[in-house]
């Protein structure tokens, strides 16, 4: 939720005087003179400077890159490609490839090498400039401490952008060191002056001292970042005291602190902190590349996607946006080159654009809403950005298989009770007849003939989003190899998929040392790679029993059973989803294993809110946030509901096998644990056919009129006398819950 920038990192600069040890005095006042140039934002003269030492020393690189540098700051950096172009020909020209980085030749040309990792920076290349900052911080040592300081600071923001931050907390740890020990050389130097320059020695010790405050409050801010990303809140607390004691009421402080609050679950106070911060005073997105007001409305879309009021965050996400799009607007399209892509505009402002961020919000958000085709929109435009995140495409199969499915009231008491089993009635008399409904509501499948990789919200596309999201995981879940992706939207405070638990801080296993990533939410560590695998495998197994295809969707539902970590939640959905694909595949014997009310020992939704840092489902976190979630209706609320529900199933498969008694005997188990209300329509038909079998038409007949299970009895007369029996415990429906938010985890 941070609104602070790293570290100025767009302040690429001249080398100033040349130190080499050949040079003329004219060439070091000449020299001289364009530095001070540069430095009074005197363009022009600093360029006549650095012309004429072009003319005296035309074989001096250095030279080029200064005045290009020069160039560049003189349009208002503006013309990022010319610098790029530059830097590109003039790293060819010394023949030192980043790769190739050795000894002191890579110390001169370090500016170079600098001035090229911002500009990866800013085109949001992290992985690349990462590889260019760390060689330059392997000779760090003689650079000198203004320019050190430069590349640790652009480091540092690289290695929070992407995720790292023990790294990061590492290269502050140095940085503080590095200014503590230039302050005291310089008060040293200080106390040295003569007399006579008393007075200029003190306005220079002001100058530098207000530098070094300066320095501290960035670090401080940096600090709360990382320890925000490591959920490390008590550390964040001390760090947030520092923050707002050196940085005041300013908008970056006021919504680090907002961070911090929500992470711990007091959303009031996040909220208040956001709406005390004064956007106003932000200097704007053209001079810093932040639209604070996106970031605003962000944030305050996560909150309350954390308080669970999504209609209010999708309200504020869609706000966000509208910021984001007149921003842009405001922007313009830049150079209508296609070689200039990334000129006409400040080089800052080529990351102000967040709408795919914020579009990945808007989708998780419309998800749990229950609006699955504006979400698939919304999530399709994101993929196209991030098409490396598995949980994306996650949801993306959620969305597909929400369209495709009857709504969560009626999976979860079945048809209306007006309506029960009976569609309608047909003739009169003899000739009359009862239709009964059917309770195929779902698997539904769209496909009119086209290609399935198609973008719709289709079940088809919905199992390919679910390989593709299968395919991304690593295979080795022990030791996933890191990969920087592009960057979160850490400025904006999260992700609406980053919902974390306020205690979920500081577990500092060597396993959560390793991660891959998920732009735009938080990377996945080991424990949300375990659970991640879970929902996408019982995903699969579903989809693939709506197409019909029985044996991939009985390989899918092995697999999740086969897990080492699977929640008692999944255990039960991968339980019913391999019976019914060995139903389909005629597998009586195998279903009914799978079909015993003894395996469900829990219906735990297996994921702790100290054991994750996001992995749940929800935001840049998955569903099971800080917040407390209540328990999904479309679940089973406890292991009796979800052993009645296996009842009812076996109690269709002894009916397969023709064993009637058997299967007559697991109804009324079944039936005597819940309420007469809550029994599904598909029990209700089961009853029937077992009635019919049994050659009690009347009864089969009562039971559909009063769509109700009835008691079996002898004889139409003791049926009247006999009182319904009435089951206390309630129930969930007898159908396997196609989806659930419980599996988005």
């Amino acid at each position: 939720m941070a609104a602070d920038k790293a570290g100025d990192q767009g302040t690429e600069k001249p080398e100033g005087a040349v130190t080499s040890s050949g040079i003329t005095d004219q060439e070091k006042e000449l020299s001289s003179s364009a530095l001070q140039a540069f430095n009074a934002e005197n363009y022009d003269a600093c360029l006549q400077h650095l012309s004429c030492l072009q003319e005296i020393n035309k074989d001096d690189y250095k030279i080029t890159l200064n005045t290009a540098v020069a160039e560049f700051c003189k349009s208002n950096q503006t013309t990022t490609d010319n610098l790029k172009q530059t830097l590109n020909q003039l790293k060819n020209q010394v023949h030192s490839a980043v790769e190739e980085m050795d000894g002191l030749d890579d110390v001169e040309n370090s500016m170079l090498y600098y001035n090229q990792a911002v500009i990866l920076y800013h085109l949001r290349q992290y992985t690349e400039a990462i590889s260019v900052g760390e060689k330059l911080y392997q000779f760090i040592e003689p650079f000198e401490e203004k320019f050190a300081q430069a590349v640790c600071f652009l480091l540092v923001d690289l290695y929070l952008l992407t995720y790292q931050a023990e790294k990061a907390l590492h290269l502050l740890s140095v940085l503080e060191k590095m200014i503590f020990q230039g302050n005291n050389n310089k008060n040293g130097k200080n106390n040295e002056i003569g007399n006579n320059t008393n007075k200029e020695s003190s306005n220079h010790r002001a100058e530098s001292g207000a530098l070094i405050e300066a320095a501290k409050s960035k670090i401080h801010q940096y600090k709360v970042r990382a320890y925000i990303q490591m959920k490390s809140l008590k550390a964040c607390k001390r760090e947030i005291k520092s923050v707002m004691n050196t940085a005041g009421n300013s908008a970056p402080s006021l919504f680090l602190k907002s961070n911090f609050e929500y992470l711990r679950g007091n959303y009031r106070k996040a909220v208040k902190l956001l709406n005390s911060s004064n956007i106003a005073e932000h200097p704007g997105f053209m001079k810093t590349g932040e639209c604070l007001r996106c970031m605003f409305w962000n944030n305050l879309g996560c909150i309350h996607f954390a308080m669970g009021k999504h209609n209010l965050g999708i309200f504020y996400f869609k706000k966000a946006l509208q910021e984001n799009d007149n921003a842009c607007a405001q922007l313009g399209a830049g150079s209508t080159d296609p070689g200039k892509k990334f000129s006409g505009r400040p080089m800052c402002t080529l990351l102000t654009n967040k709408r795919y961020e914020l579009l990945y919000n808007c989708g998780i958000q419309l998800l749990h809403i229950g609006r699955p085709l504006a979400a698939f929109e919304c999530l399709i435009e994101a993929v196209q950005v991030y098409h490396s995140n598995p949980r994306l495409w996650l949801r993306l199969a959620e969305c597909c298989i929400a369209a495709n499915k009857g709504t969560s009231e009626q999976e979860t008491k079945g048809l209306p009770s007006k309506k029960g089993i009976v569609q309608s009635i047909v003739g009169q008399g003899y000739h009359r007849k009862i239709v009964l409904a059917s309770q195929s509501i779902q698997n539904v499948v769209y496909n009119d003939g086209q290609s399935s990789a198609i973008p719709v919200a289709s079940m088809e596309f919905a199992a390919i989003c679910l390989r593709n999201a299968l395919l991304l995981l690593p295979e080795d879940q022990q030791e996933p190899k890191q990969e920087n992706g592009s960057k979160t939207n850490n400025q904006l405070g999260g992700n609406a998929e980053n919902n974390e638990s306020s205690e979920a801080c500081s577990s500092k296993s060597h396993e959560g040392d390793k991660f891959i990533p998920a732009p735009p939410s938080s990377p996945l560590r080991k424990q949300e790679l375990e659970n991640l695998r879970c929902s996408i495998l019982a995903c699969s197994a579903y989809v693939a029993l709506a197409l019909g295809d029985n044996l991939m969707a009985l390989n899918h539902a092995d697999k999740l059973l086969q897990q080492p970590k699977l929640s008692g939640s999944l255990k039960f959905l991968g339980h019913l989803y391999a019976a019914e694909a060995l139903i389909s595949l005629d597998r009586i014997s195998d279903a009914i294993t799978h079909l015993n009310p003894e395996n469900i020992t829990d219906v735990y939704l297996g994921i702790s809110s100290n054991e994750q840092d996001q992995g749940s489902d929800k935001g840049e976190n998955e569903v099971m946030e800080s917040s407390g979630k209540q328990t999904p209706q479309c679940y089973p609320s406890s292991v009796t509901s979800a052993r009645t529900m296996m009842l009812f199933n076996l109690g269709s498969a002894y009916c397969l096998r023709s064993e009637y008694d058997k299967a007559r005997k697991c109804l009324h188990q079944a039936a005597s644990l819940i309420h007469p209300k809550e029994i599904p329509p598909e029990a209700i038909l089961l009853a029937v056919y077992l009635e019919l079998q049994n050659g009690n038409t009347q009864l089969a007949l009562q039971i559909i009129k009063r769509n109700q299970l009835l008691p079996s009895v002898k004889t139409h007369t003791d049926m009247r006398k006999k009182p319904i029996f009435q089951p206390v415990h309630p129930i969930q429906p007898i159908q396997m819950p196609a989806f659930t938010t419980v599996q988005r985890k």
